[in-house]
């Protein structure tokens, strides 16, 4: 174990290679060619909590806005009313998904009837089957809109199959791997780093709230976690945020409040 901890190897490299050895040498004991486990006691390095990435906010606005850009873009041409819904209902999704930090998974299960565009609130079903609600604003609203006057029955046609919000151009409900690749097809069209995921905007969506003052607790019962804990490796702060902090805060952060503070 000291050898491979001087070789700087990760811990998830380090466990990996514990664990192969646990297992010889239980069965090594099994068999009776030792008498007792020499890794007893020998604990596993605990992996590091990698931080999910997160946009800026213009990069947020860039990806949630470029379906209603490429959408007016089409209508100097001859229009296709299946491609302009389709722009909506990708206008509507990533602009939910940032307004709300709902989960791709529940983007996909909400339905129509959990849905007041009015009130500008919406209830999802999370993890354990547990239900909240989400709060959204104007954009999202007003994509919203647009797409539950036009996109979406377009999608739908004559059948009207389905209670789910989301719909894909067969008129079916969209799934949770088909709302994840409309994410990835305006990631990618974007020019967003690579990586960016549905989970990038529920990151960005909770780093942005805490950037502009809102409370752990409730960024807590947004985003549905029921262990605070949880939040926290969600909502670190960018190092802006916390230089600004700093800066803002701390009597000796300038050479202006040092010679103040010699006085």
């Amino acid at each position: 174990m000291a050898s491979l901890a001087d070789r700087d190897l990760a811990a998830t490299s380090v466990g990996g290679k514990l664990s192969a050895a646990r297992s010889l040498y239980r069965y090594a004991v099994r068999e009776g060619w030792l008498g007792a486990d020499p890794l007893t006691g020998v604990r596993t390095p605990r992996r590091p909590r990698r931080l999910p990435g997160v946009l800026d906010r213009p990069q947020a606005a860039r990806l949630v806005e470029a379906p209603s850009r490429s959408e007016r873009l089409r209508r100097r041409r001859p229009p296709r009313d299946i491609d302009e819904a389709i722009a909506k209902r990708d206008s509507a999704l990533l602009e939910l998904l940032y307004a709300t930090g709902i989960r791709i998974s529940e983007a996909a299960t909400v339905e129509l009837g959990r849905l007041d565009v009015e009130r500008q609130r919406m209830r999802v079903l999370g993890k354990g089957n547990k239900e909240r609600e989400v709060v959204f604003g104007r954009p999202a609203a007003a994509a919203l809109t647009a797409y539950l006057r036009s996109g979406r029955q377009v999608l739908a046609g004559a059948a009207h199959r389905t209670s789910a919000l989301f719909l894909n151009a067969s008129g079916g409900a969209l799934s949770a791997r088909g709302a994840r690749l409309v994410v990835d097809r305006w990631v990618e069209a974007c020019g967003l780093p690579k990586g960016t995921s549905p989970h990038t905007l529920r990151h960005s969506f909770a780093t942005h709230l805490l950037e502009g003052g809102a409370d752990l607790r409730s960024v807590q019962e947004l985003l549905g976690h029921a262990n605070l804990a949880t939040t926290q490796i969600y909502t670190h702060l960018s190092d802006d945020a916390l230089h600004d902090a700093y800066r803002s805060a701390h009597p000796r952060s300038t050479r202006q409040g040092s010679r103040n503070a010699a006085r």
